[in-house]
């Protein structure tokens, strides 16, 4: 795989989007190829994978010959990068290539980080809540990279509110959980650590998967201020940077 621009003006640059267009497949099923090698591509300095049309052609060739387009990655070996076909949380549409990301940023079970640390505290300043984390989402857990007010390192993926969270192109804010029918019977909200609020911002990387979010809780029903998501929206905004060059 090529790490620098081809040359060549008369062949043009295409985004994953563009691509998947014209082989008509879907972009997950593009970005699998273009993480792979088996359609060869390069990143821009902002970490955006791009092709050139000659690349793409010779798949369209390929296909129009009735040779077989490139197979897909081999599913990884951990079963905790690979999608669970039944479970109790909702899913996003890219969730295979979503777990994939987050196992190639290598942060999942990894050591605490102040960087990441720094901005669950602010979090929890810069909104007046007792709880900040900043998840990881595989297919069985919910492990926390930085988590202020909470003793859990994880938890099962099924009892994680990110994972409604991930779902959303916008924060996700739970007033009152003890009231919301997808979070009243929850352990988080039950248990002991009393969960009433929630607000979690996804956590993307460079092609758009979730690899978790930044959240932050209270054990009392509220609700966040438009300045107030503003900032979390900010420092979720710089964990991402974080996130992003793990995984580059």
């Amino acid at each position: 795989m090529s790490s620098t621009l081809p040359s060549g003006d008369d062949d043009p640059v295409l985004t994953t989007a563009s691509a998947a267009r014209l082989l008509g497949v879907a972009v997950s099923t593009t970005q699998l190829w273009l993480e792979s090698g088996a359609l060869p591509s390069w990143k821009t300095p902002g970490g955006h994978r791009r092709v050139r049309l000659s690349a793409v052609m010779q798949l369209l060739a390929a296909k129009d010959g009735r040779a077989e387009l490139p197979a897909l990655p081999a599913a990884p070996a951990d079963p905790e990068f690979k999608p669970v076909p039944a479970c109790g949380y909702p899913q996003p549409s890219d969730e295979r290539s979503r777990l994939a990301a987050v196992e190639a940023t290598g942060l999942v079970d990894s050591a605490p980080e102040p960087v990441f640390d720094r901005l669950t505290r602010l979090a929890t300043q810069v909104t007046d809540c007792p709880m900040a984390l900043i998840t990881l989402l595989t297919s069985r857990r919910q492990w926390f990279k930085s988590r202020i007010g909470v003793e859990l390192a994880e938890t099962p993926r099924d009892w994680a509110f990110c994972s409604h969270a991930i779902v959303r192109e916008t924060p996700l804010m739970v007033e009152d959980a003890q009231r919301d029918p997808r979070f009243a019977a929850n352990p988080l909200v039950t248990g002991d650590l009393q969960v009433r609020f929630y607000a979690g911002v996804p956590l993307r990387d460079a092609n758009g998967h979730a690899l978790g979010t930044l959240c932050v809780l209270d054990r009392e029903p509220r609700r966040l201020r438009g300045r107030e998501i503003e900032a979390l929206q900010a420092l979720a905004a710089i964990a991402t940077d974080e996130l992003r060059r793990r995984g580059t």
